[in-house]
């Protein structure tokens, strides 16, 4: 960033100078929201079809590792409305859409590795006609050996990439003085990102090779570059556009370039637009989902429940492919630690190569992953001690202050916004933990069938991408004659409110109602280069980079404002849509009039990077993250030991937005997050079958959680905090880490399931938490207690 970007980006001179009007902080609604409601909100297979426009459907392997002998479309040709059919051998250029290693082919070229894999494209008169005519290909395969699970993978050392270690200190001399030892195995499945439109993309051909690619993606400059890559063209020849998505959870990062490309590569086959836009099924087949992770780990402690030394390996499922299964596992290694200080560790991270869906980003990206072992791991400590959790989760935290010593994360940063005490009591207090625990504990004591469960779980989350370079942004703010003011910025609306937010930093900044303000759809061809929207950075990168545009803007009509109506250009104030010089309050649009006519530049770019970032994958050290979100949950829930069935009765949730731009979407955010991993950790099992087939791949098979899920009882309130770092208006991310709030809830279920034997053995609860991994671990915990007795 240069020196004169660094002057106007500091938080004293962004700041409106009118002290008693603000459009940030408020809680407006969601911009689309009445659109939303009204169903007349846009996607992109409501876009009105181009005329000419045919549809595209994949033909996929049913076989998890096979070399294809043959294939004979000619049943597929000659099915009604088929157009033409394509294999991997008509991509005009790169047969690949890998967003960092070269390893996933658009289409197979012989080799398939999972079942769903695309192996060529249909194009049909009607999307009917195209799915069904690829059912008729004819597919001769010899079958190879193929490795499904993370142990499997393990065991075979079979890696997409080379395994990672983090190591501090000395953990072996640590573990030899530690009083105490916890060892064992955890395995923690993935999750479907089930949005609610599904992979889209349609392709329309323009002139001179040109392409317009309307997509249902969270990273239009990577389709951008994959459809130019695969149809042999400069970028400058591809448009992509996404005005807002049904949904994405990282889900539509990496993993819409498939549907880009293989769009695109029809549409410029036959000169004419097509749509592929995914069934269920077919989605569910074809993508990947947050990676499982088998865990096999160690902590050695003294008798207060302190940690002295950890040691844990990690497993994660990354598929066939590599994807962005790389800095996934970077993260669960940067947040294995939580809200704990761990000062003699040795971390290691395998991404396990299986013959299953690629796996790729989801909301919290490793993150989730990496804490809920360490999770795991305090409340094995707490039971083997005989205390509450929340006790042994207290003496580990991170220290408020450098003399404590104990505030440098395992990769070297310095942690100087922690407020995880502070906010913990206050949940602990609000919630009433202390006496509803002693309740439940007596509750159980009456009840042989119904257990109750209580557990009060923190969260530490760094915000930033793990990939220094990616944490950027840019954005364009025009002004139009008639006062009104139009946005583009690079971040991509998939129902998280970012447009929202970014227009009321513009009108916060301009001095006007929000309702002056607009954002156009995310287009390549406005703002370029942009990043992916996700690791939490979409309103702070392109709020600030708006916040920029809009600034310059100001300035350039204050200076006019001075010039015409006298005074001084600092005491000029916008705010309420007026603007005051010199004892004149000058209606905005007036001025922006008189400033058209003066010759005034009425428009103006905007750009942003997130200072004091860097990272070293080789020593996995740095100061990845710009800075901590953080937050605390309470959960009760009630077990049915014969069944296994359980209800959450309540949920209190405490988040750290900092000093939030729009408290009603941030609150919201919370809620979904909550419910969303809630689902992960107990509802949403991913099965594949002994062949490879993923048997979970419709609605009807996979459980997300329901509106009967959610507890009648859920408060959630935001942290009075402010953001230590000078991010968009002092606010904090809260996309993510909301998602690891729900670790309560998980927690809360073992803690029922442990009440069965008096709460003297620790659980063997997988995630899912399903109901049949709850049966299976009350009858763990009896079986133990039974040897015991015996023992006796």
């Amino acid at each position: 960033m240069n020196t004169q970007t660094e002057a106007f980006l500091t938080e004293k001179n962004l700041a409106n100078n009118n002290a008693d009007w603000a459009e940030v902080g408020k809680s407006h609604p969601h911009e689309s929201a009445v659109l939303h409601v009204l169903g007349e909100a846009r996607y992109t297979d409501d876009i009105p079809e181009v005329q000419g426009t045919l549809h595209a459907a994949l033909g996929l392997s049913s076989k998890a590792h096979a070399n294809i002998l043959s294939m004979n479309f000619d049943a597929v040709k000659s099915a009604r409305g088929v157009v033409a059919v394509y294999t991997a051998k008509d991509i005009p250029g790169t047969n690949d859409c890998g967003p960092i290693i070269h390893d996933d082919p658009i289409l197979s070229e012989g080799l398939v590795e999972y079942v769903g894999q695309p192996i060529f494209i249909v194009v049909a008169d009607t999307h009917d006609n195209a799915r069904r005519a690829v059912r008729k290909a004819e597919i001769t395969y010899e079958e190879l050996p193929a490795i499904l699970t993370p142990q499997e993978a393990r065991q075979a050392q079979s890696f997409v990439l080379p395994p990672m270690r983090l190591q501090r200190g000395d953990a072996q001399a640590a573990f030899e003085r530690s009083p105490r030892r916890v060892k064992g195995e955890l395995y923690v499945g993935g999750q479907e990102q089930f949005y609610l439109e599904g992979q889209i993309s349609y392709a329309i051909p323009k002139e001179d090779r040109g392409m317009l690619v309307l997509c249902s993606t969270q990273h239009p400059s990577e389709m951008q570059h994959v459809v130019a890559h695969a149809l042999g063209v400069h970028s400058h020849n591809i448009v992509v556009e996404c005005r807002r998505m049904g949904g994405g959870f990282g889900g539509k990062e990496s993993q819409s370039a498939l549907w880009a490309a293989a769009a695109a590569i029809s549409a410029a086959q036959l000169k004419r637009p097509v749509k592929l836009r995914a069934d269920r099924d077919d989605d569910m087949m074809v993508t990947g989902k947050r990676h499982c992770f088998y865990y096999d780990y160690e902590v050695g402690y003294d008798d207060e429940g302190r940690i002295i030394a950890a040691r844990v390996e990690m497993v994660s499922r990354a598929g066939y492919s590599a994807d962005l299964s790389a800095p996934v596992a970077t993260r669960a290694v940067c947040h294995f630690d939580n809200t704990y200080y761990l000062g003699d560790v040795d971390i290691r991270a395998m991404c396990g190569k299986t013959n299953t869906q690629s796996n790729t980003a989801f909301r919290g990206f490793g993150g989730p992953q990496g804490a809920i072992a360490i999770e795991y791991i305090v409340d094995n400590i707490a039971r083997d001690l005989n205390k509450d959790a929340l006790e042994i989760r207290k003496i580990n935290f991170y220290g408020r202050n450098d003399a404590e010593g104990r505030n440098i994360t395992q990769y070297g940063q310095k942690v100087v916004d922690n407020v995880i005490h502070e906010l913990v009591a206050e949940l602990e207090t609000s919630s009433e933990y202390q006496q509803r625990r002693a309740d439940i504990k007596a509750f159980n004591i009456s009840s042989p069938v119904l257990k109750k469960g209580l557990a009060l779980t923190p969260v530490k989350f760094g915000i930033a991408f793990n990939v220094t370079h990616l944490n950027q942004a840019g954005a364009l703010v025009h002004i139009y004659t008639d006062g009104s003011v139009l946005v583009n910025h690079g971040g991509c609306e998939m129902g998280q409110g970012v447009n929202t937010k970014v227009c009321q930093v513009v009108a916060h900044e301009l001095g006007l109602n929000l309702d002056k303000v607009r954002a156009t759809a995310t287009d390549t061809s406005k703002v370029a280069n942009t990043s992916a929207t996700a690791a939490s950075t979409g309103a702070d990168l392109n709020g600030k980079a708006a916040q920029n545009a809009a600034h310059t803007l100001r300035q350039r009509l204050a200076e006019f404002a001075a010039k015409t109506y006298g005074g001084e250009q600092a005491d000029i104030r916008f705010a309420a849509g007026l603007v005051s010089v010199n004892g004149l309050d000058i209606p905005f649009e007036a001025l922006v009039q008189k400033a058209y006519l003066a010759r005034v530049q009425l428009w103006s770019d905007g750009f942003y990077a997130t200072p004091g970032l860097h990272w070293d994958p080789k020593t996995m050290s740095g100061n990845p993250f710009s800075y901590y979100a953080y937050g605390a949950s309470v959960s009760e829930v009630i077990v049915d030991t014969l069944t296994g069935e359980w209800k959450l009765l309540r949920a209190d949730a405490l988040y750290d937005a900092g000093n939030s731009l729009n408290p009603a979407i941030d609150i919201g955010q919370v809620e979904g997050a909550f419910i969303q991993g809630m689902g992960w950790l107990t509802t949403e099992e991913l099965w594949w079958n002994k062949g490879g087939k993923l048997m979970t791949h419709a609605p009807s098979t996979y459980k997300i959680p329901a509106i009967s899920d959610c507890p009648e009882d859920f408060r959630v309130s935001l942290f009075k905090n402010r953001n230590v770092q000078d991010s968009i208006h002092r606010s904090k991310a809260v996309g993510e880490p909301p998602l690891l709030l729900p670790f309560s809830v998980f927690f809360a279920i073992r803690d029922a399931i442990a009440s069965v034997a008096d709460y003297r053995y620790n659980p063997p609860l997988n995630a899912p938490a399903t109901s049949e991994a709850i049966l299976s671990a009350i009858n763990g915990v009896e079986a133990m207690a039974a040897s015991s007795s015996q023992e006796k």
